[in-house]
């Protein structure tokens, strides 16, 4: 498969160099060292997750409003003998029309839905799972936006169980105050003929919140607090079960000030992963320490180099749940090399 992926990834660049149209070329390159210490932890499990990912892209531009894109993504894990540890095709239409926005194929999910918090998708999916496979379509203007996406994540086989996300989220801000939403559903279903059947399963989270954002308006580069509502349902069908709901309430306040930072998320509600003790990860993407009715995480972090090629941050986490204290150490490294002339 993957000898496959390259003699069809040579055809496409020898293809493109030869293409009239303008070139589009992007380079961006990924280093996370991520270790969580979760040691007698009910809700997570203590690990280290380190590598580097690499994601060249070559494609075309026409009428300056249209692109096609492929390249790969190749991740290799720190202290794997392996070269490349996972390879993830790219490969996507772009279009860019005034305030509208459209992409379709397999591209990168910091493009789309970066904004998500970690309720819906915890760190580790940026880690491993860094290309959405769907549909991404947004209106934005200015700091408001409205968007909706699909994400295949599992094309069902006697060894893959179907799976998709399909999602909205959107923003309205006026003077210094906005509200914001996250919406998605997870559709998680059986293997092709199963030995054993396997319950199929419809996951809906939404956070719904009001902020202000007093960025700019006093000595700190960032200063805003928002505060919101989570609501989880979920069913399994063959198990009729009907819809078990869960709601919590979500505080979230950023502060800034030049390299240093404070990010804070305190939340207060029901367990939101009814099945986790049976589906876990499968079945849940966000932070597994919303399973704790109570828990309160703090993200201090330094930007030793920000440009707009260079991203390098340090951030160190403390997380208070279960009466305990937890700690969280993360050095990410971004470089983002592209043909847009700045």
């Amino acid at each position: 498969m993957k000898t496959s992926y390259w003699i069809l990834l040579s055809f496409l660049l020898i293809s493109f160099d030869a293409f009239s149209q303008e070139k589009d070329w992007r380079v961006d390159l990924f280093n996370f060292f991520d270790n969580t210490e979760f040691g007698r932890s009910a809700v997570k499990i203590p690990q280290t997750m380190a590598g580097v990912q690499i994601a060249p892209e070559l494609g075309v531009v026409w009428d300056t409003l249209n692109k096609i894109n492929i390249g790969v993504n190749l991740l290799h894990e720190y202290g794997s003998p392996n070269a490349i540890d996972k390879l993830y095709p790219t490969a996507y239409y772009e279009s860019e029309r005034g305030p509208m926005r459209f992409i379709m194929g397999a591209f990168p999910r910091s493009r789309a839905i970066e904004n998500y918090p970690r309720l819906f998708f915890q760190d580790s999916i940026l880690y491993y799972r860094p290309n959405i496979n769907g549909i991404f379509t947004e209106y934005r203007k200015d700091e408001n936006y409205i968007n909706v996406w699909l994400d295949w994540t599992g094309r069902q086989s006697k060894t893959v169980n179907e799976e998709f996300f399909i999602g909205f989220s959107g923003k309205y801000k006026t003077g210094i105050f906005y509200l914001q939403h996250f919406g998605a559903m997870f559709h998680y279903a059986g293997k092709m003929d199963p030995v054993i059947e396997e319950p199929l399963h419809d996951n809906l989270l939404f956070l719904t919140s009001g902020g202000i954002d007093l960025s700019g308006k006093t000595c700190f580069t960032k200063l805003e607090a928002n505060a919101g509502w989570v609501i989880r349902l979920e069913r399994s069908r063959a198990e009729n079960s009907g819809w078990i709901a869960s709601n919590g309430f979500l505080v979230e306040t950023r502060m800034e000030y030049k390299w240093f930072g404070l990010f804070n998320t305190f939340y207060k509600g029901d367990d939101l992963m009814h099945y986790y003790r049976v589906l876990g990860n499968k079945l849940y993407w966000g932070d597994p320490t919303y399973r704790s009715k109570t828990s309160d995480r703090s993200d201090i972090y330094i930007r030793f180099l920000q440009s707009h090629t260079v991203d390098l941050e340090l951030t160190y986490s403390l997380t208070f749940m279960e009466n305990r204290m937890y700690h969280e150490q993360m050095l990410k490294l971004i470089v983002n090399l592209n043909s847009i002339k700045n």
